[in-house]
């Protein structure tokens, strides 16, 4: 199964196929190739898999995957607890 993580686009540098992006996933961020998003801008929201982002699909489902992230999140972290 393959997973691809929502992330706001937080800065964006470099032009075409240099075109690269910081996006920010909930306080953690890292560099991402929006070659393949050139609509992109900061502000927006995308799915990131590995290195690779798409455009985020909805507001909606934006938000509910990143709530199910945080429910897994605080799941490892009560089990680690226990």
């Amino acid at each position: 199964m393959c997973l691809a993580v929502p992330g706001k686009v937080v800065e964006i540098t470099g032009e075409g196929e240099l075109r690269m992006g910081k996006v920010d996933f909930s306080g953690v961020q890292r560099q991402a190739c929006l070659a393949y998003v050139p609509e992109v801008q900061i502000g927006d929201y995308v799915l990131v898999h590995v290195g690779s982002p798409s455009p985020a699909s909805t507001s909606r489902r934006r938000k509910r995957r990143l709530q199910a992230l945080a429910e897994i999140d605080a799941l490892e972290e009560a089990e680690g607890e226990g």
